[in-house]
């Protein structure tokens, strides 16, 4: 079929549809499809969507065919989110975002510095660990009994009474088995070592507190000589957050000049 046009009538063109599902930030004025956010984090466009959905990005504009339409705003939201996941956690981060994107700066702030007060009382937590560890793999290790003790015949053992052991447990210091049939306290070579360790402390003038912190750690470590070698890779993590802490800082900041006064 031939097709002929009149060079004497004007040819009159039509206006084309909106390629709406291929926006391009370049050529419609920094409007983003659910993609081209994703794009930049290596995320899939549904988790963008999924994000938006959880209130942990603004809500994207809607064309007349349905299409989410995106802007700088969702963009540098994204990347406030994303990093304050990385650096609080997802509880923490999507508290915080939910209460910047719903305009409640207050609350997003309370979450953030309580989040930082907490990584302030984990270095605390670590100084006073490497302390005691210090005093602890110092001391002479003390020879473990060949079956487990009651808390009569551990007292006798450090020279306290039992009820200074049963404080210990509910300070958290110990945690001794029960034996089942009379539900007495039976201490295994591990709780002896913890109550040498933690006799050890108190005479050099620890508050059970301070005590029960280290107990744990030594017991996850499975002692102290481990958990002296773990310090520091605990030092690097506890830096590792807080200097995720201020990049997500920056990208908060930066979301939030997008949003106006």
């Amino acid at each position: 079929m031939t097709f002929t046009v009149s060079l004497n009538r004007p040819l009159r063109l039509l206006p084309l549809p909106p390629l709406e599902p291929e926006l391009n930030p370049q050529s419609a004025g920094h409007a983003y499809r659910p993609v081209d956010l994703a794009r930049e984090h290596g995320i899939s466009s549904q988790a963008v969507r999924n994000y938006e959905r959880d209130g942990v990005i603004p809500a994207a504009r809607r064309t007349p065919s349905g299409y989410r339409v995106y802007t700088e705003v969702h963009a540098a939201g994204l990347r406030a989110y994303l990093a304050l996941v990385a650096a609080h956690g997802y509880a923490t981060g999507g508290e915080i975002m939910r209460a910047a994107v719903g305009g409640d700066l207050g609350t997003a702030l309370r979450a953030v510095d309580t989040s930082h007060a907490q990584l302030l009382r984990d270095r605390e937590t670590l100084d006073a660990v490497e302390t005691t560890i210090g005093v602890l793999t110092a001391a002479p290790t003390p020879t473990p009994p060949g079956r487990p003790l009651t808390v009569g015949d551990l007292a006798h053992r450090l020279g306290v009474t039992p009820a200074t052991l049963r404080k210990w447990e509910r300070a958290g210091v110990l945690s001794p088995a029960r034996d089942r049939p009379s539900q007495q306290r039976q201490y295994g070579p591990e709780d002896v070592r913890d109550a040498e360790l933690a006799h050890l402390l108190r005479r050099g003038g620890y508050r059970l507190d301070h005590i029960a912190t280290v107990m744990r750690q030594v017991r996850a470590a499975d002692g102290p000589g481990p958990l002296a070698a773990s310090l520091h890779a605990w030092r690097e993590r506890l830096a590792t957050r807080g200097h995720a802490m201020l990049v997500a800082a920056g990208h908060l900041a930066g979301y939030l000049a997008t949003t106006g006064p």
